[in-house]
């Protein structure tokens, strides 16, 4: 049944984390970000910086979120390493290309690109980048510890799951196309990786293609609302540090995890992102992850937004397709009637 679910599942859950302060990243000379530094943005015509635009993050794809421990405290690749990741990605395209045998897919069974899943091609791999990884505070690249509480929240979840699913509940809000919190939204992944900024007097729109989200976040310095008020994607408030966008929100539900819903950040989670237009076509956008309840300490990821306004958004509908959780609920029943468990519990 296990089997069962994570074959299905492999439909639905495709993404990968992806985040990236800007002393560690590069493939920019140090002259172009001395351009950077020097750059100033257009402004609206009630004189905020103009951030407004599509700019879709399919680019760092292929970004990992975590620095492998080799690396130490290097994040940029060799010119000889950045060699080798581009003949990896080249390979990589065509195999994409390559024609696909449903009966003997190149992939296993389970995996994404698997018999089970769409082919290779149908992913956005992004572009070789000299990356080396996403997160970038703490200086190894590495997520920081779980609290004790978090881990004793882990070992909960896993002892309380049973062998086969018994309720849509067993499932995370992104495999019930529900949500992929705030970071898993914005982030980066296999596909639908559009992000758009609208904005007008005193607001900011920041609209992701992935699930189809929207948060309209007010400028004006009103106070959060009350912390007995939660949401999937929080209470967002943001303000202008010089040409910097600032967006701090907090009032999350415990059930989004950070990223693609793995590990589930806790009620104390809190986000600061920022938006900052180096270029006529870049945002810098970092994001600062402080959940002193799920990890020992904060980390912060950071990584560029490309201005494309030909990139079309594209409605994310999961949920009228997402046959997956009847089918693996029903299948699930199937097996125990089979046996000879009779207890009653619901399909769907």
């Amino acid at each position: 049944m296990e089997n069962i679910r994570a074959a299905v599942l492999a439909t639905v859950s495709v993404i990968g984390l992806v985040f990236v302060v800007d002393a560690q990243v590069s493939n920019r000379s140090l002259a172009s970000r001395g351009t950077e530094d020097s750059y100033r943005p257009p402004r609206t015509s009630w004189g905020d910086p103009d951030l407004e635009g599509t700019w879709p993050s399919t680019n760092m794809a292929a970004v990992p979120l975590q620095r492998p421990e080799s690396f130490g405290m290097r994040n940029v690749l060799t010119d000889a390493e950045f060699a080798q990741r581009q003949a990896q990605a080249a390979r990589q395209a065509a195999q994409d290309l390559s024609d696909f045998d449903f009966e003997n897919p190149s992939i296993p069974f389970g995996q994404v690109g698997g018999g089970q899943s769409p082919p290779q091609h149908w992913f956005e791999r992004g572009e070789t980048q000299r990356q080396v990884s996403l997160i970038v505070d703490p200086p190894n690249g590495r997520l920081p510890a779980l609290t004790a509480a978090a881990q004793q929240r882990e070992a909960d979840r896993r002892r309380e799951s049973p062998g086969t699913v018994a309720s849509y509940t067993d499932f995370t809000l992104y495999e019930r196309c529900i949500t992929r919190g705030l970071t898993g939204s914005i982030l980066p992944g296999g596909y639908n990786n559009g992000n758009q900024i609208v904005q007008a007097p005193g607001y900011v729109t920041i609209v992701n293609e992935m699930i189809h989200e929207s948060r309209i976040v007010p400028l004006d310095g009103r106070p959060h609302i009350s912390p007995a008020i939660e949401s999937h994607l929080g209470d967002s408030r943001g303000r202008w540090d010089g040409d910097t966008l600032v967006v701090e929100t907090r009032n999350f539900t415990d059930r989004p995890g950070v990223g693609m819903n793995g590990t589930g950040a806790s009620a104390a989670l809190k986000i600061t992102e920022r938006f900052r237009r180096t270029s006529d076509t870049t945002i810098r956008y970092a994001v600062t992850v402080d959940d002193p309840m799920t990890w020992t300490a904060p980390f912060t990821m950071q990584y560029d937004l490309v201005r494309d306004d030909g990139y079309g958004m594209y409605e994310y509908a999961c949920h009228e397709g997402n046959y997956a959780l009847q089918n693996i609920l029903s299948g699930a029943r199937a097996t125990e009637r089979a046996a000879g468990d009779t207890t009653q519990r619901p399909s769907r």
